[in-house]
Order: C-alpha cells, then structure tokens, then sequence
C-alpha cells in the first residue's frame, strides 16, 4: 500500500515535465492542426491518437526523456502536416487521406447500398432531414454524407 501513495518522481519534475509538454502540445495544436475540429480527416485523427501516447511518455517519464517526446510529437506533427500539405496539392494523396462525399438519397429516395456501407439506418436519415426542416424525402433532391460525418441535404426547388 505504501507504493501506491509515493511519487515515483520528484513532484517538481512532473510540474516540470507537465508544464512543458502542455504549452509545447497547445503550440502544435495551434500551428499545425485544422482550426476547426469538425473538419478533422482521418490523418489528424490518428496524429491526436499517437500524440497522447507520445505525450504520456514525456509527462510521466517511464526512461524517457522530455526531449524525446518533444521530437516523437514533432515527427507526427510534420507527416501530419506534410499529409495536408500533399492533399492540398496532390489529388491521389487527397483521395487516400479524405473520403468522398458519399451519396445516401437521391430525387427523394434512398440509396441503400451507401446506407448499409457506413451503416446508417433510414431513422437516422430521417432524423437529418429533420434538422434540415424537412419532413420526409419528398423535398430531397440529393442527400450527401460528407467526409467530416456531417449530413448535406440539398432540396428539390
């Protein structure tokens, strides 16, 4: 029970070392990542995954140093950045990074190959329209999952 209740380090050292991966993360989020959250592909994503990892390891220490975590992090921020870069410049890397806006109704019915694809049900698809101030199908001209896992409805005139 007593080693449950001691520091394994200095608590000194783990402000130290909180501290610093903090205020390097909130800069590499700030530069590096999309502003906004809800268009997060795939890529940034994993690149968030991986940075928790990397950045417990320099938090907490376990034989690793804060230096080594402050580089693992700026590799994943680079090949994040790199990615985006590559989408914005190169179609095929965009294709493999972000997936296609994937049709799930069209002139007013459903396309229920894509639906089962991601595994929509018609309830939710419903339930879209409604936020969309639609009652049903009848108004639906095309009905699009977008790659951010929004819902774009685009109405019948």
């Amino acid at each position: 029970m007593d080693e449950l209740l001691r520091f394994s380090l200095s608590p000194l050292e783990l402000l130290v070392r909180g501290t610093a991966m903090y205020w390097f993360l909130l800069c590499i989020f700030r530069f590096v990542l999309r502003r906004d959250f809800g268009t997060a592909g795939v890529p940034d994503l994993l690149f968030v995954v991986l940075l928790g990892d990397a950045a417990q390891n320099g938090m907490i220490g376990e034989g690793h140093t804060l230096l080594d975590s402050a580089f693992l992090i700026a590799v994943l921020a680079a090949w994040n950045y790199a990615l985006d870069f590559l989408a914005y410049h190169v179609p095929f890397v965009s294709r493999l990074t972000d997936p296609p806006a994937l049709l799930l109704a069209k002139d007013g019915r459903l396309v229920h190959r894509n639906l089962r694809k991601e595994h929509i049900t018609p309830d939710e698809v419903e339930s879209a329209l409604r936020s969309e101030g639609l009652d049903g199908l009848a108004r639906v001209r095309r009905m699009y999952l977008e790659p951010d896992g929004k819902f774009t409805v685009l109405k019948r005139r």
